[in-house]
């Protein structure tokens, strides 16, 4: 199974000829995203019984996604019936002679007295029981050729979609790779920044012990110590490569790795003592959010 984008849309239309009807459909489906999958239907009143095959159809396909379903259905009937309407032709006949005969004007033709509206009743023979079920499934053979094209239209989106992905998953390994690199010296540094501090802050008499020192120095390191964060943000990158490589629906996984990625990073920026380590951690919020917004966007 390829990756696969929620979004999409598929039009499959079609004909079919059923005794003496020939019908003419056409399904239309549109997919947005969701977090589960969401079904709906518009069908002719006739045929809303089929809404559930339908649904059984497109769970084959689909794992998640909002998906609407709009079918159009038109039918020509060549075995019509023509019935006249008896009584209101002869009460019409009856009326005209008088009328004419008192006005002294010629007589409608009996064409004429056809063509008014009502005399003359078309009806339509309505399907068997057979030809509708046949009907039926000539219907969710066209709507299964539907979501097959409809799959490979949000398949297409994916393969974008994971482009994109695996791009700003290089651009979060290297910001990650930057902060481990700024935070391997940073004992040192904030050892010299302390000493710095105490000589700009300290009158010339005072001294402290280098015991002392070393125990403030070891409690801000510990403080300051990002190697927890570092290697749980490069263990959840290589998740998410997995994920990606694995081809399968892995929107909802990979929508938990995000927060999971964003929790780290936060702790890296409130832990870190260093302000260059801190803006990598603001750039590396930043990516992970457009990381995010494109697996919003995901099956």
């Amino acid at each position: 199974m390829n990756i696969s984008s929620m979004t999409g849309f598929a039009r499959t239309q079609g004909q079919c000829e059923i005794g003496e009807n020939i019908f003419s459909w056409a399904f239309e489906i549109k997919s947005v995203n969701g977090k589960n999958l969401d079904f709906k239907t518009k069908l002719p009143s006739t045929l809303e019984f089929i809404a559930p095959d339908l649904r059984n159809i497109a769970q084959k396909y689909f794992e998640r996604g909002n998906i609407s379903v709009n079918l159009e259905i038109k039918s020509e009937n060549n075995n019509r019936d023509l019935k006249i309407n008896d009584d209101l032709l002869a009460r019409l006949f009856e009326i005209s002679q008088t009328f004419c005969q008192k006005n002294n004007i010629q007589m409608p033709t009996m064409g004429e007295l056809l063509n008014i509206n009502g005399i003359i009743e078309i009806e339509k023979k309505s399907l068997t029981d057979e030809q509708t079920n046949e009907l039926c499934q000539n219907l969710l053979i066209g709507f299964e050729k539907c979501c097959a094209n409809l799959q490979n239209d949000r398949q297409r989106e994916g393969e974008k979609i994971a482009t994109a992905l695996h791009s700003l998953l290089d651009k979060i390994t290297l910001i990650v790779d930057s902060i481990i690199a700024k935070s391997s010296d940073l004992p040192t540094r904030i050892a010299q920044k302390l000493k710095q501090q105490i000589a700009d802050f300290c009158e010339e008499n005072i001294s402290v012990s280098e015991e002392r020192l070393a125990q403030e120095i070891v409690l801000l390191v510990n403080r300051a110590d990002i190697r927890e964060e570092t290697d749980r943000l490069q263990a959840h990158i290589k998740t998410a490569r997995e994920l990606l490589a694995s081809g399968r629906a892995i929107g909802r996984r990979l929508d938990f790795l995000c927060q999971e990625l964003n929790r780290e990073a936060n702790t890296t920026c409130s832990k870190a003592a260093d302000i260059e380590i801190i803006n990598l951690g603001m750039d590396l919020k930043a990516t992970i959010e457009q990381f995010r917004e494109q697996v919003q966007n995901m099956e």
